[in-house]
């Protein structure tokens, strides 16, 4: 008869697998990441350049997986410049300034890149 003992468990091996897969991930967020900066910066409508060059991202990791998300620094009065080139918004006499959806489109083909990527690295298990 054979038998076998043993004493421990593998979860430093696993943890390392999962800090490995971690940083896989993180890299392709950044490269994503800095992809949708440039094209929301080229589609910003540009008056001063000061909102196209606002847009900056950040990667966070939580329980159900990682995100990417975007934001522009540009605030003025408590106000976020980019939100009101999309979707518009009242003068000070009365009127209105009608938005103008420009980061849908330029964002849009960065995410059908990032997905295609993705989808790649699932299949080829």
């Amino acid at each position: 008869m054979i038998s076998f003992r043993h004493k421990g468990d593998f979860s430093k091996l696993t943890k390392y697998f999962e800090d490995l897969k971690k940083a896989t991930r993180r890299q392709l967020l950044d490269k994503y990441g800095q992809a949708g900066v440039a094209a929301l910066s080229a589609n910003t409508p540009v008056d001063s350049g000061k909102t196209a060059a606002s847009w900056y991202y950040e990667v966070s990791d939580g329980k159900g997986g990682s995100a990417i998300t975007f934001y522009n620094s540009n605030i003025n009065k408590g106000v976020s410049i980019a939100i009101i080139l999309q979707y518009g918004h009242g003068t000070r006499n009365g009127g209105y300034v009608q938005g103008r959806d420009y980061i849908n489109p330029a964002i849009q083909p960065v995410f059908d890149k990032m997905a295609n990527e993705l989808w790649e690295e699932v299949t080829k298990l």
